[in-house]
Parts: structure tokens; C-alpha cells; sequence
């Protein structure tokens, strides 16, 4: 039995230094914003959708419910997750599965929830991997595993995704790179031009 349809996650609560500050997902990609791209290619696979972010969330113009970070110091991707499991155990206690997503990756699979759900049949969890790289904030984390990543994260001062992953147990879900990574991400403005290039070269993207 696969798991649920899951809650979905972007996680923009980064401080995005490489693009030299300020919101990474409101750069523009083919006319849109990197967000907006994201959040258009998730909706149709979670439920319900969700943005962690910092600071006033008027600035996304999504309309989407933002889950800020409950801890301080901007400690990274972990605690935007947890932040996220916290508030759904909290306010939808019905959903049992959180897919977690960088708000820098505008080329998503269309199939990402579907595969990571199928493959996620004994931990709950499960992460993606293209061209042998892994991708583990492209996840999926059981509402149950929350208080476990608090106790990493505040009594272990983990920080690092993967190390996360294994503790979870997840599984890692190949993806083919042709004609293009998925999980491209935009860190810098070459990396925006870069993408602008594979936009014009394969507008089905």
C-alpha cells in the first residue's frame, strides 16, 4: 500500500548569499517567477501546498499558507521541514506525509510525489537522486518522524540533509537527466541564464 496523497512544502526560508541575498524563487524564469513555476508544478500533486519562508509573506504573492521556522538563526532546510510536519500534525492532523521541495529547482518532475510515494512502502520516506547525485531536500518525510528530527536538530545540532535521510531510512528514487536535470537549481545568475537557455531550447519544460 502506497502512502496518502501528501502535503507539499517549498522551502524558501533560505538566506540565498550565492544570488546575492534575497529571495531566490522570486527571480524571474520565463517570464514567471521560480516559485510560481514550482508551486504551478506541485499543486497538482499535493495537498495541501505550503510555503516556508521568513519574514513577511505579502512578498510571494502565491496566496499560499506560509510556515515560517520555529527555530532561530536561519539553521538551514531541516528546520524549515520540521516547521512544516509541526504545523501540519497541528492544523491537518489527517495528512501523514510531507514531499519537501527547494524553492531553486524550476524544473520538477511531473511524477515527483507519485514515484517517491510508491517508493516510500517501509520507512514513509524516500528522496530523489539523478545522474547519480542526490537530491535529498526533493523529499518525502512521515508527519510521525517530527519528533525525531527535533531531537537531531536540537540535541545533535544536525544540520545536514542527507544525514537525515539515512537516519529516516529513505529510500532514493533515480530520475534520467534528458533532456534536462529535474532537479536543475538556480544558485547564482549564471545558473538563471542557463536556465533561460534550456527554457527556450525545450519550452515543455
Amino acid at each position: 500500500m502506497t502512502p496518502a496523497v501528501p502535503a507539499g512544502l517549498i522551502l524558501a526560508g533560505g538566506l540565498s548569499r550565492r544570488m546575492g541575498g534575497g529571495d531566490k524563487g522570486l527571480q524571474r524564469l520565463g517570464g514567471e517567477t521560480i516559485l510560481a513555476r514550482i508551486a504551478q508544478r506541485l499543486a497538482p500533486q499535493v495537498s495541501p501546498l505550503l510555503l516556508n519562508a521568513n519574514g513577511p509573506a505579502v512578498r510571494f504573492g502565491l496566496g499560499l499558507p506560509v510556515v515560517a521556522d520555529t527555530l532561530p538563526g536561519h539553521p538551514g532546510p531541516l528546520a524549515g521541514i520540521l516547521a512544516g510536519l509541526d504545523h501540519l500534525a497541528r492544523d491537518v492532523p489527517a495528512t501523514r506525509f510531507l514531499l519537501t521541495v527547494p524553492s531553486d529547482c524550476p524544473f520538477l518532475p511531473r511524477d515527483l510525489a507519485a514515484r517517491l510515494a510508491a517508493a516510500a512502502q517501509g520507512s514513509g520516506a524516500a528522496y530523489a537522486v539523478s545522474g547519480g547525485r542526490e537530491h535529498p531536500v526533493v523529499g518525502l518525510w512521515p508527519v510521525a518522524s517530527r519528533d525525531t528530527l527535533r531531537r537531531l536538530l536540537v540535541e545533535e545540532d544536525e544540520r545536514r540533509m542527507m544525514n537525515w535521510a539515512r537516519h529516516s531510512g529513505a529510500v532514493p528514487v533515480e530520475w534520467p537527466q534528458a533532456p534536462v536535470d529535474p532537479f536543475l537549481n538556480i544558485n547564482t545568475p549564471d545558473d538563471l541564464l542557463a536556465a533561460e537557455r534550456l527554457l527556450a531550447a525545450y519550452p515543455a519544460l
